[in-house]
């Protein structure tokens, strides 16, 4: 089979696309035949050796979907999605390649109303808006606002909206809140850091925020500063030097909480659950975005180096 490789960390240099022997499933595992594997900003990170617990050499990738061909009977020939957990493309062979091995219970049926292409951009983004979610208790009449308007925040923002939250996402560029608002979405552009609080409210009727998601890393101290009274703010990143300056005073006097949001803490079975989860808000009618780019994994390698460029397009590799 084909698949990438990379036999070194630090730089992409090291990825090659190889022909290596199909892997064979143990008691308990499934073989997937792989029909599309997403490319996050994360499967980069890994090979330039940002995750210390990678071990090599390994192939990359945490997110598929495809056909089960060999395993338990009953999962034979069906369509499923899984991928994103613990270890996955890190310490143990992710899904840029043909064929991928992992345990009959980290996998699921995938939802009838999405393509193969459409389910391999799901996990990463998905699994983390939903663990956001459900850690900050986002449920119907929830006042959620989202910082920033990437994958994360887009599918933060679809199943806010299944759980019945009151959105809106806010973006540094007016451009994007523009887009945004053209689309039917609740946005506007990013103020100053201090003026945050005024603006929230003023898109939540006078009301504090009650769940803030910062998806972009920059914004902690403001929206500690923003949230209503027992408010929650969510973070799944931080600067370079992962330092941020803020006020403990204005955290503890509101009763506040931060609450650190991170997919490769649940190992792959923990994440199967939760596609199931996310699978069934999709059966309820939320939108999955066809923004995306099919590459072929022949062209895997370039793929890495154009986000690792900078390309904020999503890259879905179809073996």
């Amino acid at each position: 089979m084909h698949a990438l490789q990379f036999s070194t960390t630090g730089t992409l240099d090291s990825l090659q696309l190889r022909d290596l022997p199909t892997p064979v499933p143990a008691a308990g595992e499934v073989l997937i035949e792989v029909r599309a594997a997403g490319l996050n900003p994360s499967d980069v990170k890994n090979v330039l050796g940002r995750f210390p617990y990678t071990t090599t050499p390994r192939f990359p990738g945490r997110d598929f979907s495809g056909v089960v061909v060999d395993g338990p009977p009953e999962l034979l020939g069906k369509a499923v999605w899984g991928g994103t957990g613990k270890g996955f493309g890190f310490s143990r062979d992710g899904c840029h390649a043909q064929y991928v091995v992992v345990p009959a219970a980290a996998v699921v049926a995938m939802p009838e109303s999405l393509s193969f292409a459409q389910a391999a951009t799901c996990g990463v983004p998905f699994i983390t808006a939903w663990d956001a979610l459900e850690r900050s208790q986002v449920q119907a009449g929830t006042r959620l606002l989202i910082i920033g308007a990437g994958a994360v925040a887009q599918a933060a923002q679809a199943l806010g909206k299944a759980r019945g939250a009151n959105v809106v996402l806010a973006t540094r560029r007016a451009e994007v809140a523009q887009a945004l608002q053209a689309k039917g979405v609740s946005a506007f552009q990013l103020p100053e850091a201090e003026q945050l609080p005024d603006q929230a409210r003023s898109y939540f009727q006078q009301h504090a925020p009650q769940v803030i998601f910062d998806t972009t890393g920059y914004w902690l101290s403001a929206a500690v500063n923003s949230v209503d009274a027992f408010g929650r703010v969510a973070v799944i990143a931080a600067p370079v030097d992962g330092l941020v300056s803020m006020s403990a005073l204005n955290l503890y006097r509101r009763g506040g909480s931060i609450i650190g949001v991170n997919s490769l803490l649940y190992s792959l079975e923990d994440c199967a659950r939760m596609l199931a989860r996310i699978g069934a808000a999709f059966a309820g009618g939320i939108a999955v975005t066809e923004d995306f780019i099919e590459r072929p994994l022949s062209e895997a390698v370039a793929a890495y180096h154009q986000v690792n460029a900078g390309s904020s397009e999503k890259i879905v590799l179809i073996p």
